[in-house]
């Protein structure tokens, strides 16, 4: 007589990883508040192609990722930053 067979699921379980939080890099004190002038601070938050980087990636939080934006776009501009990469 066969012996009945289990379904195994098809489906690897996966670990749980746990992410270490981010945090704002303008939050600390010993950091300079965001300039529109400080434009190498500001190139680590636009991509090669041009594009503001998200809070999800940078970590920033939300009152800072929005001063951020707004220093970007100023430097933008006054043609501090490009648009564009090309």
């Amino acid at each position: 007589m066969p012996t009945a067979r289990r379904k195994t699921s098809s489906k690897p379980k996966r670990s749980k990883t746990f992410y270490v939080k981010k945090s704002c890099r303008f939050c600390r004190k010993d950091t300079p508040r965001v300039d529109y002038k400080d434009v190498e601070t500001l190139r680590q938050y636009v991509t090669d192609r041009g594009k503001m980087l998200s809070r999800r990636i940078t970590g920033v939080c939300a009152p800072h990722q929005r001063a951020l934006s707004r220093e970007i776009k100023k430097a933008r501009f006054i043609a501090l930053l490009p648009f564009l990469e090309d």
